[in-house]
């Protein structure tokens, strides 16, 4: 039940994950019109600079959640490295529990206020030419921090069933040695 639960998630993640790479290659073309348009025609739009930087926010908000379904995020090894995938599994879990879970709520405790604002006072862009509707993307912080919620779950449930030996961990991403 917990595996299938877990295949579910997973499939709802890489999702998630997969319209990030879309608005990847979006940033891209968005950013190579921008440069476009400044160097070889002499001309700038706010607004497509402002789009830039709110694309960015967003695959960065919702790629956080989709680095913890692959292992893929930071984490000091120093000692996680040496230990057991149970004893790892425990440190997942355990850490998930008292430091990702509640900082989660938090935020999404603390922008609430702050994507309302935005909301009722039809916020737009201080700039001249910027982008109207300000709360559209102000409310990403809170709908990706419940996000990184749901994929805590599901890191949750993938350690829960390498405590049951009913999966193997997840592999190491590869670490890229800077010289």
């Amino acid at each position: 039940m917990l595996s299938k639960l877990e295949k579910i998630t997973d499939k709802i993640i890489d999702a998630v994950g997969y319209l990030t790479g879309i608005l990847m290659i979006w940033l891209i073309f968005n950013v190579a019109w921008d440069v476009m348009m400044r160097y070889v025609f002499h001309d700038s739009s706010i607004a497509m600079q402002e789009l830039e930087w709110h694309t960015f926010a967003v695959i960065m908000l919702y790629g956080t959640g989709y680095a913890l379904r692959y292992n893929a995020h930071v984490r000091v090894d120093f000692l996680y490295d040496r230990l057991s995938p149970c004893k790892q599994a425990w440190i997942n879990i355990l850490g998930t529990i008292f430091f990702l879970l509640p900082l989660a709520l938090l935020v999404i405790y603390g922008s609430w206020d702050f994507v309302m604002d935005a909301y009722t006072t039809h916020e737009i862009s201080e700039d001249p030419g910027g982008l109207p509707y300000r709360w559209i993307i102000k409310a990403q912080i809170p709908l990706a921090f419940a996000f990184l919620i749901f994929c805590a779950f599901n890191f949750m449930l993938h350690n829960i069933n390498i405590l049951r030996g009913v999966e193997p961990p997840l592999p190491e991403p590869e670490e890229e040695v800077i010289e």
